[in-house]
């Protein structure tokens, strides 16, 4: 029986992929933007949602990062930030995400004079606020920042130690985001042995808009607990839609063998050109091989997405069930970057509940 979208969007569900300034509300772009007289390419909250997922669906990674320097001219102040995590904290809330890491790059957002820190306790102090709305709303929410650095900016080191300072305050990990292509992540090699040294969990971005050379390095050079996309990992698979005569690369069974996670982030993919539809997306064939797929949502204003839409996109273009959707998020929560504890106590208390519950109705 097909999941109807109320079933899913009553699931629980937990996102490793999501960018703090790709989500916000677009009446809250609207506002901040007017205040601070920024131009904006719509004037009203429909259009402007329209316009972000018309820009990023260009099927280019670099048109599709172009957007966010809308969303960074607004997230410049105390205010703009805190305003922005505390809403995107209710909003994943309401879309029945039990556990979030909102990950952002403090370095984007110092335009106004902020120091490193105070952005990140801005961030902190609207997802706290968000946290507890949720809470007085009834839904419970567990979420953590992965501190970013902008891999072509090289300040991955700087970044990486304010990473270190605030793990004890809401930073769960650590990512390098921005174009793949021409950045390889061994340029910032330096900043991911100092958190490996430090037993600081990180993520990379890549085999999102570079290939298996990408995935590689972060790997087998930058030592990665997570592959931040990493569907391009597809590459390295012959005759990847016919499990019985698939056969693995070198590094496709590394990946596999070792159950290193894929942050997927379908919708997003599609924009970027990875695949033409949510039923041709390499998810699927590597669920079916066996990999550690997570679903995610990478940037919801942007593509115009949530967790519920990317879920039921999955059901009903690619055949997903009910227990594909609770086995990915299963993965994902058995590789958040919180404590194993806390982990253990979201799966438990709300996951494994959850979805028993969606069985029972179904």
């Amino acid at each position: 029986m097909t999941l109807r979208p109320e079933q899913i969007a009553a699931l629980p569900k937990v996102v490793l992929h999501d960018h703090l300034d790709g989500g916000l509300r677009p009446q809250t772009l609207l506002d901040l933007a007017a205040a601070i007289g920024h131009d904006l390419p719509a004037r009203n909250a429909q259009d402007l949602a329209q316009w972000f997922v018309a820009s990023a669906n260009s099927g280019s990674l670099e048109r599709y990062l172009e957007t966010f320097a809308h969303t960074t001219a607004v997230m410049q102040t105390p205010e703009g930030l805190h305003r922005v995590a505390k809403e995107a904290v209710l909003d994943l809330a309401a879309d029945g995400v039990v556990y979030a890491e909102q990950r952002y790059a403090p370095e984007q957002h110092q335009h106004q004079g902020l120091s490193l820190q105070e952005v990140v306790d801005a961030v902190q102090s609207g997802l706290d606020y968000g946290v507890e709305q949720a809470v007085r709303a009834g839904h419970r929410i567990h979420v953590g920042t992965l501190i970013t650095a902008m891999r072509q900016e090289d300040r991955a080191d700087e970044i990486a130690e304010l990473a270190l300072a605030n793990r004890d305050r809401g930073a769960f990990g650590f990512d390098i985001a921005g174009p793949e292509l021409g950045f390889p992540p061994t340029r910032q090699a330096r900043a991911f042995q100092t958190l490996r040294e430090a037993n600081f969990p990180f993520t990379i971005h890549a085999g999102e808009a570079d290939g298996v050379q990408s995935i590689w390095q972060a790997l087998q050079q930058c030592h990665t607990l997570r592959l931040g996309h990493g569907v391009r990992i597809i590459e390295d698979i012959a005759d990847a839609d016919d499990p019985e005569r698939a056969r693995l690369g070198r590094v496709a069974h590394w990946v596999r063998d070792r159950q290193i996670p894929l942050e997927a982030c379908p919708v997003s993919n599609l924009h970027t050109g990875i695949a033409p539809t949510v039923a041709a997306h390499p998810i699927t064939a590597l669920r079916d091989l066996g990999f550690a797929v997570t679903i995610n949502t990478d940037n919801r204003l942007v593509s115009g997405t949530s967790m519920s839409q990317e879920m039921t996109l999955l059901v009903t273009e690619a055949g997903w069930d009910l227990a594909d959707l609770e086995a990915a998020t299963l993965t994902a929560a058995w590789n958040g970057f919180a404590h194993h504890d806390v982990m253990q106590q979201i799966v438990a208390e709300q996951i494994l509940p959850g979805f028993a519950a969606a069985r029972d109705a179904v």
